[in-house]
Order: C-alpha cells, then structure tokens, then sequence
C-alpha cells in the first residue's frame, strides 16, 4: 500500500456498515478500473463523449432554440448514455436494463410534456 492511501485506511473499530468519504472514494476508483477492464477500454469507462455528441446531433438544435432540456430529454440523454456504454467492450446486462428503464421513463415524461408543454421545465431557482 502507498504511503498516501494510509489517510484512507478504515479507522479501526469502525463498523462495516458505515461508510467514510475514503471508502466510497476507493469503491469509485475499483468501480472505473474494473468498467474500463469489462469494457476493453484503457484508462477505465470513457463513453461520455459518444453520448453527448449523439444527444446533441439529436436535440441540441431544439434544446437551444427553447433555452431548456425537458425531462424527456434528460431521460433521453441517460438513454443514450447506455447505449453507448451497450457499443464498448463486453456484454453488460445492466446496460440494457437500465436502457429500457430510462426508455420507459422518457416515455412517460413525454406523455406527461404532451398533455402540458410545461410539466418539461422544471425551474431550476427552487
């Protein structure tokens, strides 16, 4: 163990139950070395770029001629978030589960938007 990891060392007698912001800190830092080992990607999980290029190529001319994202929108985003993670590297289950979950939730966020083109902005001052 590095000299600088023993500030992040469990204090003894601490439960396993609790968490310290060192230990989520290492769980995120395992987490992005193992995404990036399961998705072939050097340097751990990069997809972010693919989805904000292809979420703006769809809704950006929109977003910025109406100066806000809908929930929809956003939901989309996640969507294709997903999608491009699905198009790096192996097979992950929960790529598709959590695709078709925020699939279904811009679902309903557009029924909701289509019924009354205000229930998509939410005022960001509250």
């Amino acid at each position: 163990m590095n000299d600088w990891t023993r500030s992040l060392q469990r204090p003894e007698g601490a439960s396993e139950t609790e968490q310290s912001a060192a230990d989520i800190l290492r769980q995120a830092a395992d987490t992005i070395e193992r995404r990036g080992t399961e998705r072939d990607q050097e340097g751990g999980e990069r997809s972010m770029g693919r989805a904000v290029r292809a979420f703006w190529a769809l809704y950006g001319e929109a977003i910025l001629a109406r100066g806000y994202m809908t929930d929809t929108e956003g939901w989309e985003f996640m969507s294709l978030l997903k999608k491009a993670r699905g198009a790096s590297g192996a097979y992950q289950p929960d790529d598709y589960l959590d695709d078709t979950s925020y699939c279904a939730l811009a679902a309903e966020a557009a029924a909701s938007e289509n019924a009354d083109p205000t229930n998509g902005y939410r005022d960001q001052s509250q």
